[in-house]
């Protein structure tokens, strides 16, 4: 019994983490900032596809002044890999907008890292974005 207990509450940890992810995807097609500082952790670092490197607030702020429209914003190809409180997670984001007057359509490869807080459920502590050849 307590083995199907625990995978039992892996396989709904597994779930909450890609309803996050799509909520991800989601919150950047609406430049929604206040996603990001509710679910990514304080101490969130992140890389982005140029190599970059992004704290919490640098991606908030990225994220309020952006000009990008984008017109499509999906996660797929989710991908959840539990060890105890913490996840890893690759996924695939499909992206079409319009940017400085110019349309654009691009793919990305992303691994989240996430942690569980007792108090404040699933964070995200770390991330990567990879652009596509194409």
């Amino acid at each position: 019994k307590k083995d199907k207990a625990i995978a039992t509450e892996m396989e709904m940890g597994a779930e909450e983490i890609v309803v996050l992810e799509k909520e991800t995807a989601h919150a950047i097609a609406l430049n929604n900032s206040s996603f990001f500082q509710r679910v990514y952790s304080d101490d969130y670092v992140g890389t982005a596809p140029s190599g970059e490197v992004f704290d919490r607030s640098r991606l908030v702020n990225s994220i309020q002044s952006s000009t990008i429209k984008y017109s499509n914003f999906i996660a797929t190809d989710i991908h959840v890999r539990l060890f105890g409180p913490t996840a890893v997670v690759t996924c695939t984001w499909s992206t079409r907008g319009v940017e400085g007057g110019r349309n654009f359509s691009k793919q990305y490869r992303v691994i989240h890292v996430y942690l569980k807080n007792v108090v404040s459920g699933w964070k995200v502590v770390a991330g990567q974005e990879t652009v596509l050849p194409g």
